[in-house]
């Protein structure tokens, strides 16, 4: 970790919305292409990198209820969701010559073996990319609360968010052209002005623990480097 390198362990949350490109649902080939340049960048950077990675391309728990399904169950789908995208995450970066291997909340035998704290840690310390999949194995818990989760559990320097914009604002910027960009952020501001950047859950674990996080976006190429590099890109939220 050099000055201009401020994180050693990154903890990198990636939406499943995003890896469908310009697609309504499934995997966008040229987004897989460019989320591994990104993690390419992140390793030759000599920084450890984790993803947790959503699955709302696929599939979303709380939209199962418009068809009858009741939320614990699809929440479930959505768990293996996230499965599915790990597991296409990890077979693009080892395509490209990049130690990776996914980690389960929830058992899947013979399909990806179950998230341990030490094992993870210690795959990083050898320079693999750990994909976490499956959430926090709960139902009615958001992939937000399971990267802030995995990020306290594998002593993460930093939770990287990367969203549809260019990090939080006063009100949802897609609806509202007065929405104000706010660069700078604690997380008793966060909690106190009802900023949608995580679920309550989320942001309340990284508080008590004092996990930084950055929110950028993930559909700008280059920007998780920037962020690595030191740059003051997205918002910052912190202690």
């Amino acid at each position: 970790m050099t000055p201009h390198q401020p994180y050693k362990r990154v903890l990198w949350k990636l939406s499943g919305e995003i890896l469908r490109g310009q697609r309504g649902a499934g995997f966008d080939p040229a987004v897989f292409e460019r989320v591994a340049a990104e993690v390419k960048s992140v390793r030759d950077r000599g920084v450890e990198l984790a993803v947790v990675i959503g699955g709302g391309n696929i599939f979303r728990g709380a939209a199962g209820e418009k068809t009858g399904i009741d939320r614990a169950t699809g929440d479930q789908i959505g768990m293996l969701a996230t499965v599915a995208n790990g597991l296409a995450l990890r077979a693009v970066l080892q395509g490209h010559g990049i130690a990776a291997r996914t980690m389960s909340a929830i058992a899947v035998p013979g399909v990806v073996p179950l998230f341990e704290a030490p094992v993870a840690i210690s795959a990083l310390d050898d320079g693999e990319v750990v994909i976490f999949v499956a959430g926090t194995g709960n139902p009615y818990f958001t992939t937000d609360t399971a990267a802030a989760l995995r990020g306290v559990q594998i002593h993460a320097d930093v939770l990287i968010k990367g969203t549809k914009v260019d990090g939080v604002f006063s009100a949802d910027p897609e609806t509202d052209p007065d929405a104000e960009f706010l660069p700078d952020l604690t997380y008793q501001e966060v909690l106190a002005r009802g900023l949608g950047v995580m679920d309550l859950s989320a942001t309340a674990l990284c508080a008590s623990q004092e996990l930084k996080v950055v929110v950028y976006n993930a559909r700008t190429e280059g920007m998780l480097g920037r962020i690595l590099d030191g740059e003051k890109v997205g918002t910052i939220i912190h202690a």
